[in-house]
């Protein structure tokens, strides 16, 4: 591979890294339009508004993103005068907030800084935004050259969010390992992927070693080592991941398994309304170590799962036995496992269902 570019995240964590603010963001212009999501924006405003006073940053208004990723939200917000005038976006909020106010940065070529204030997923880091349709249902992935110019991860603010966040949040983390791992097996990978590969297992080392006691504290709403250490990997070290594995805007080595046992779990109307993304990705793991026969790996994320409290069988996500026959053809419809080093077959997927079945039985 020739002539091509890879754009990193640039980040400041820590309970007081709105402080730097002005030294990061006046280099790129002084008029700010923040957007974000009505809870985000008031639990961050004042703190916002305070680490600005002192600086050359003005910020014109907080405005809500609409309430979705989705395009006509984008072109409602690029029609908004405040947003026309102003020379950089303050993206505030969780996945579906910071991914408009990407979006909208690339669409009207403005500069974009983040500041997440849950850790449920990467998108304060990624070049990508996630779209949907008006009605919530999955679009497509929107991707940039580059990610936001600066991400702010105020760690006392995402440690007192809601603690479901993180622990979603953790799952959808660690998947990014295995399903890198397996989809580029026995492969002679180009240096952005190999490194993209090799830096995932960052996704699961951390959240082994500190997930659970970083579960405890975050219950708690306190900034912890370990709750900084679970935050850096959700919200930073996926994002590099990502954007290292998708530099050619595929996702051969960026999905697998666990997203597709997810993806065919959404048909089921009850999965959105009452079950987390990560959540589920997270039992999708088990369904994926056990079709690749990796028995030593499963016990140890059986064993990980249960300890924080995420689904290890088909009844924690409101599904049985008697689901699997509409279920294994979807999950093998699913494009995510096109890229994998061997086929993934129907008997292979059952299988694996009922072995976790009969595992959480014995167990």
């Amino acid at each position: 591979m020739e002539n091509y570019s890879i754009s990193l995240p640039s980040y400041s964590i820590g309970s007081d890294v709105y402080g730097k603010i002005g030294e990061i963001c006046s280099p790129f212009g002084s008029k700010v339009i923040c957007i974000g999501g009505k809870t985000a924006i008031e639990k961050s405003r004042e703190l916002i508004e305070e680490s600005v006073k002192n600086t050359s940053l003005d910020i014109l208004d907080f405005i809500w993103y609409g309430g979705e990723a989705s395009y006509e939200n984008v072109e409602a917000l690029e029609n908004n005068e405040l947003v026309k005038s102003a020379d950089m976006i303050f993206a505030i909020g969780g996945g579906k907030a910071l991914d408009t106010a990407k979006a909208l940065a690339y669409r009207t070529g403005k500069n974009v800084f983040t500041f997440p204030t849950i850790a449920s997923n990467c998108a304060g880091t990624t070049a990508v935004s996630i779209m949907y349709n008006s009605d919530g249902s999955f679009k497509e992935p929107y991707f940039f050259p580059a990610p936001a110019k600066h991400c702010f991860i105020n760690t006392e603010i995402i440690a007192k969010s809601p603690a479901k966040y993180i622990w979603a949040g953790m799952g959808d983390t660690y998947a990014k390992y295995f399903e890198a791992t397996v989809s580029s097996r026995g492969e002679d990978l180009v240096h952005y992927h190999a490194l993209g590969v090799t830096t995932s297992k960052m996704c699961l080392e951390p959240l082994l070693k500190y997930g659970k006691k970083a579960m405890d504290d975050f219950k708690n709403g306190i900034a912890s080592f370990e709750v900084e250490q679970a935050i850096l990997a959700v919200v930073v070290t996926t994002g590099i991941a990502s954007i290292l594995l998708t530099a050619e805007h595929i996702i051969d080595y960026n999905t697998g398994l666990a997203h597709a046992v997810f993806y065919a779990l959404t048909s089921f109307p009850h999965i959105e309304e009452r079950h987390l993304h990560g959540e589920v990705v997270g039992y999708g793991v088990l369904i994926l170590l056990l079709v690749d026969n990796d028995k030593e790996m499963f016990r140890t994320m059986f064993d990980f799962n249960k300890s924080i409290g995420l689904p290890t069988c088909l009844a924690d996500i409101e599904m049985s036995e008697s689901d699997l026959d509409r279920l294994v053809p979807m999950v093998c419809a699913m494009k995510d496992i096109d890229h994998n080093p061997y086929k993934i077959t129907e008997e292979m997927v059952l299988k694996a269902f009922k072995e976790l079945e009969k595992y959480i039985k014995n167990n």
